[in-house]
């Protein structure tokens, strides 16, 4: 039966009544028939985690993203939305469709995990309110190729940082015009600061909740709408599927397991409860706000958010944790004596126990041709200082979880784990690096590669070459690093049977809108090895 669009207002009852309105996590009333006054999809659509037979789809309904309860202008009711997935954008070929129930007890998100479709496949999605007739902007997604499958090729980007009021999201929309296949983040999607009365360089009046760090739910709820307000970070996430891990501002600079920075405003974030608290509200925003499966549901101050998947024998992603389980910083900034011992204690850890075991046992398991892992902070070792006399370590990156990165690069190593690269945000500069088993070794080997990446907005502009990048890469300091650009951008991958390609496109300006978009460079890794050449 060919499946319409009339069809899909005239029968949501219906489709209500056959697949149940799912378990309700709350007694809030049912509203049967919800009026808006203005777009309840304000906070637009996404889909993420692809897997052969599927994806999540995400809205949030939100008429007034912004009000200051945080509740997007929503009353306190459970309401009916329906979900359709296409095999084209017109909708006339439905090939499912069904409904969810949108909460309050979670901002009225929808998470609607899709099974039962075709792997390998582009399709079209849209959602509706039941009994108001609104309708959502249609997404488009694509399932992953399935497991035996062998692709000519994957493209996908991946990106980090993006500080809505230090620039302009304009890096998306050139994003979105790409073709992908799916896109990586790799955290700091939000960040908890205060935004300044005139929104930074976005020019936009706040109220002055606005103004102070994110501690509440309704902080972190408020705070993530106002980035998804954002057109081109909604058009990218029409786009592709996306796959999503946080970094430390989605919570606070910095933190690590239990651990918090002490705030100079009385919160008492050296208060373990406090921290708990506040962590438990970050996550819950998080999950509410994002393309994120059940698995990924936080249960209070802790959530499982690495996970892997599979694109054929192609690719496997490893995404990492690297904060929920982390020992807390040393030494302050890396120079005071004693330091080089504080950081390469071997009972520091960086990923956990259970994550770290399940990294390397699973990647030295795959088959892919290529492991790639979603990581947050540099693995590579930099001395920030080109005296040869000093060597100062950023101890936020692995470089202060010495121990822990020598378990990693060396148990890839004794794995035999196939082509692996990493790929890394955080630093707000792309970055390509030869990971070895000793830095310090000429010889040693090269284990993997890496390509950080810089941000889509945090910091400004920035330039080609700033003060870090001349001291990273004077001759004969970090010969391990390849290239350096400190400006904003993202990076776009392309895997094949016979290598890994990374183009770093990069922002004329985001400090404005309407930056143009260039590639500023190119490197390769052939299959079987590591190590990445220009190309």
């Amino acid at each position: 039966m060919e499946h319409t669009r009339r069809r899909f207002l005239g029968t949501a009852a219906a489709a209500l009544a056959l697949t149940g309105a799912g378990p309700g996590l709350g007694t809030a009333r049912v509203w049967a028939a919800p009026r808006f006054a203005t777009d309840p999809f304000a906070l637009g659509v996404a889909s993420g985690d692809p897997l052969p037979d599927g994806v999540v789809l995400w809205t949030r309904l939100a008429p007034d993203p912004l009000a200051l309860d945080g509740r997007g202008g929503m009353p306190d009711g459970r309401v009916a939305v329906s979900w359709q997935v296409a095999d084209d954008e017109a909708f006339s070929r439905v090939v499912r469709e069904g409904t969810a129930e949108a909460v309050p007890e979670l901002a009225h998100s929808v998470h609607a995990e899709v099974s039962g479709l075709a792997p390998g496949r582009d399709y079209f999605y849209r959602f509706r309110v039941d009994g108001s007739g609104d309708i959502s902007p249609t997404g488009r997604t694509r399932t992953a190729p399935a497991p035996d499958a062998a692709p000519d090729a994957l493209a996908f980007a991946f990106a980090s940082c993006q500080c809505w009021y230090e620039g302009f999201y304009t890096a998306y929309r050139h994003m979105a015009a790409e073709d992908l296949d799916f896109v990586v983040h790799l955290g700091d999607y939000l960040y908890e600061y205060g935004v300044g009365t005139n929104g930074g360089v976005r020019g936009m009046e706040l109220d002055a909740s606005f103004q102070h760090e994110t501690y509440s739910l309704t902080d972190y709820r408020n705070r993530h709408a106002l980035y998804r307000l954002d057109a081109d970070l909604q058009a990218a996430h029409r786009a592709f599927p996306w796959i999503l891990t946080w970094d430390d501002h989605e919570v606070e600079n910095n933190w690590a397991d239990g651990v918090a920075q002490v705030d100079s405003d009385g919160f008492p974030d050296d208060d373990p409860d406090a921290f708990a608290a506040r962590k438990a509200a970050a996550f819950q925003a998080y999950y509410e706000h994002l393309p994120l499966r059940a698995p990924q549901k936080p249960d209070g101050s802790s959530a499982r958010l690495f996970r892997r998947l599979g694109f054929g024998g192609l690719l496997d992603l490893h995404v990492l944790d690297s904060r929920s389980y982390r020992d807390d910083q040393v030494c302050g900034d890396g120079t005071k004596p004693g330091c080089d011992t504080e950081r390469s204690d071997p009972a520091r850890t960086m990923l956990g126990t259970e994550q770290e075991a399940w990294l390397l046992d699973g990647a030295g398991r795959s088959a892919a041709t290529w492991n790639v892992l979603a990581n947050q902070t540099l693995v590579a070792q930099v001395d920030h200082d080109p005296d040869p006399e000093v060597f100062s370590a950023g101890l936020d990156m692995w470089d202060g979880y010495a121990a822990a990165r020598d378990r990693l690069l060396n148990g890839l190593y004794e794995r035999g784990v196939r082509n692996p690269v990493v790929l890394t945000g955080d630093i707000h500069r792309s970055v390509v690096a030869d990971l070895k088993l000793d830095f310090g070794d000429e010889d040693s080997p090269v284990v993997a590669t890496e390509f950080a990446g810089t941000s889509i907005s945090s910091g400004g502009d920035g330039t080609a070459m700033d003060t870090f990048g001349f001291d990273w890469m004077t001759p004969g300091v970090n010969p391990h690093l390849k290239w350096h650009n400190a400006q904003r951008g993202y990076t776009v991958c392309t895997a094949t049977a016979a290598e890994f390609r990374a183009e770093y496109r990069v922002l004329s300006q985001v400090a404005e809108p309407g930056g143009d978009v260039s590639t500023a460079a190119r490197f390769t890794v052939t299959e079987g090895r590591p190590g990445a050449q220009q190309a």
